[in-house]
């Protein structure tokens, strides 16, 4: 009878398949194969995790749950597009370009459940709840089955007649995805692809790759794995790496096994030859290679579901000597238990395989099948058969010791620690607009019109429009980073603006539990540090205290701040509350003339997760550009029946104390507007260039005459507009 050898096994009976996937066999249980596979041109771990696009380049049928690069299969140029703002009112024009693409990636050779998870560049892109953190108009997944219709975006490109549905081929296209966040460049894409629902079945997995003709029972699952390479052997190849599957010849055809099966055909003594015609035999002969032939370490690559699917690596070390070490990369999802395991056991199969026997036996020794696992009568350890022929009148076995059933598996393996990104759903937008006084240094000559917004955990920003009087909307650039706001629990009451307020504290409510609030000390809030806007009043904390999941008490206030004195006794429950960081607002002024003053501004947000635009109106006062009410008034009896009026002028560019000098004008020129007036009449209006002005008796006795209080108020004549008012009653 001729040499029967694993490797030919497969051409032997299968025909043209078995020759296909006979180096399977030699993989499976051939000692030098295992460890140095030849000719495997199966789908390696880098395949399936870089992104390509290059023409003929192969796709992976996926099975279970696996995280895959894809193949880019369809792209449109970039996409300009120009915004153009502001220009009105003397002021220049802004113009802003922004790009997108729309793309499609091809994904598996086979139909698909779902998409979850995407990553671009390693960031998050979607989340598993379906939300994208990015732009994007539309997304869409062609899951692959054989009556997909083209897609719509692709046909419109190409052409209807020209644009193949991809039958059999699961793709993904992104349309008009906008690339502000990777560089104005499509981003390297990784997809979470469920392509089964739970683990697979390995006998299913081997039936479909071989259409069929393999079977077998018993194979265990797997939790996802990309199939590929030249052949059926090379994508069967990974199977037969991970869980040492045998290929065996049965009446019904060809069959799969666990190569690695704990029970052992017996041998008895006896039925070794001692001789032959006469002619005496050793029915029995060992041999053994040395320990240098072993691997001294073994690594195994593979998709680790601890972390989300990228590369883990698990290694496995053997005592003695040895420099050699060997890895095998597997495009499969196994836990980090299960991979240290296989590591542990073709470790094993190496060390123990280095002892081989040969057997001459009798007839019946032909039950004995190659990848049979036998033990020997006297010979201690099991053996599995690599080659059985008839030689000379008698079986030869060639046996090679594989790992008893005692084996030592190794402990529970890590798949370490990672840096995992927040999925955290964008939320909806929620947008507040400010007009502000000139909060840092310099004189303003516009109004300080200011858009903060925010969101949920995962909010990450929305373009803001300007909309117009006939409801066009103008693009106004993004937001910036996610403000710190909320809204306030109590009202508070009116206070001093020369004295910290140790009596009255401020209850906030924020708009997401994650936001925090912290006390600062002096120094801090002399740089400007927890400064708020609490309706319209300007106010810093020094101490912070929370109350409740997103509740915090403020004390320590600063009150009336940047000249807005005048708003603390208009505070009520429920009022706007918003943390002032400059790197979280984006100013509002070069945007048209929805920013002059008396004027309404109406500015609408989108952000990635809304559903509708969140819309935020202001009627514009110029805080920045009006001047502040003067301060220290006095008035006092000239001697004649008269008042002398003083008072102590403020700056807009002054709010730093500066020892020494005078507070800057911030004007053009120096000019007061005073209006005496008796109950709601007024009487009379003088414009003066100094303070104090005197108000000389015969005036005061002609205005004494009229009914209600006497009462004199001053105003600072401002560049860009009249400032606010300080008032002072003469007579009740």
């Amino acid at each position: 009878m001729a040499t029967i050898v694993l490797t030919a096994l497969g051409t032997a009976i299968g025909g043209p398949l078995g020759g296909a996937i006979g180096g399977l066999i030699g993989n499976a249980f051939d000692h030098a194969v295992l460890f140095r596979p030849k000719g495997v041109e199966g789908r390696r771990l880098n395949e399936v995790q870089v992104q390509t696009s290059t023409y003929g380049s192969q796709l992976p049928r996926l099975f279970g749950t696996l995280r895959v690069a894809g193949t880019v299969i369809w792209a449109t140029d970039l996409k300009e597009t120009r915004h153009r703002s502001g220009g009105g009112k003397g002021r220049p024009s802004v113009t802003s370009y922004s790009y997108s693409a729309s793309f499609a990636v091809a994904l598996s050779a086979r139909a698909v459940r779902s998409v979850r998870r995407i990553w671009a560049d390693g960031n998050l892109l979607r989340g598993a709840a379906g939300d994208f953190k990015t732009e994007l108009g539309a997304f869409r997944l062609h899951s692959g089955g054989e009556d997909q219709a083209v897609d719509p975006l692709i046909a419109a490109a190409e052409g209807v007649g020209a644009t193949p549905a991809h039958r059999g081929i699961a793709y993904a296209v992104f349309e008009d995805l906008s690339l502000a966040d990777y560089g104005n460049r499509i981003p390297s894409l990784t997809f979470e692809v469920e392509a089964d629902e739970g683990p697979v079945a390995i006998a299913g997995l081997a039936a479909e790759l071989s259409g069929g003709i393999l079977t077998g029972d018993g194979l265990g699952a797997v939790a996802g794995m990309a199939a590929g390479g030249a052949d059926v052997g090379d994508a069967l190849a990974p199977l037969a790496e991970a869980f040492g599957l045998a290929l065996v010849a049965e009446e019904a055809g060809l069959r799969l096994r666990a190569g690695d099966a704990e029970g052992a055909t017996a041998i008895a003594a006896g039925a070794l030859c001692r001789s032959v015609n006469g002619r005496a035999l050793n029915g029995c002969e060992h041999s053994g290679g040395s320990a240098d032939s072993v691997p001294a370490a073994l690594s195994v690559r593979y998709h680790d579901p601890a972390r989300d699917y990228q590369t883990g690596v698990q290694r496995i070390g053997r005592p003695g000597p040895g420099r050699l070490e060997q890895g095998i990369d597997l495009p499969m999802a196994l836990s980090g238990e299960e991979a240290r395991s296989l590591a542990a056991r073709k470790l094993g199969m190496a060390w123990a395989g280095r002892s081989t026997m040969t057997l001459r036996c009798g007839w019946d020794a032909l039950r004995h099948a190659p990848g049979d696992v036998v033990a020997v009568e006297g010979v201690p350890g099991r053996w599995r058969i690599e080659e059985r022929e008839w030689e000379a009148m008698a079986v030869r076995l060639a046996l090679r010791r594989v790992p008893g059933a005692g084996a030592a598996i190794p402990l529970g393996a890590s798949s370490g620690a990672m840096v995992r990104q927040a999925d955290r759903p964008h939320g909806p937008t929620m947008l507040m607009l400010a007009d502000l006084p000139m909060i840092r240094e310099g004189v303003a000559a516009a109004p300080l019109i200011v858009a903060a917004a925010s969101g949920g955990e995962g909010w990450r920003g929305a373009a803001l429009f300007v909309i117009g009087a006939t409801g066009e909307a103008s693009p106004a650039g993004r937001t910036a980073g996610r403000a710190v706001m909320g809204w306030a629990d109590n009202a508070l009451p009116a206070g001093s603006v020369t004295m910290v307020d140790h009596i009255n504290a401020l209850h906030v409510t924020l708009l997401s539990a994650d936001m925090e609030l912290a006390g600062a000390d002096e120094a801090a809030l002399g740089l400007g540090r927890n400064l708020c806007l609490v309706g319209q009043e300007l106010v810093q904390f020094s101490h912070a205290a929370q109350t409740g999941e997103a509740s915090f008490r403020l004390e320590g206030l600063r009150r009336g701040l940047f000249g807005t004195e005048w708003a603390m006794a208009s505070h009520e429950v429920g009022e706007a509350f918003l943390l002032l960081e400059e790197d979280r607002l984006v100013e509002l002024a070069p945007y048209g003339s929805g920013a002059e003053i008396g004027g309404g501004l109406h500015v609408s947000a989108v952000g990635v997760g809304d559903s509708a635009p969140a819309d935020a109106l202001l009627t514009i006062r110029g805080e920045a550009v009006v001047p502040p009410s003067p301060v220290h008034v006095t008035a006092r009896g000239d001697g004649t029946g008269g008042w002398i009026v003083g008072w102590t002028r403020r700056g807009r560019g002054g709010w730093r104390w500066t020892s020494g000098t005078d507070v800057p004008l911030g004007e053009d020129r120096e000019s007061y507007e005073l209006r005496v007036s008796a109950g709601p009449t007024e009487l009379r209006r003088i414009v003066t260039d100094r303070s104090p002005w005197t108000y000389d008796a015969a005036a005061v006795v002609e205005d004494m005459g009229h009914p209600g209080e006497l009462a004199v108020e001053i105003r600072q004549v401002g560049t860009y507009a009249l400032g606010r008012a300080a008032r002072i009653v003469l007579a009740g």
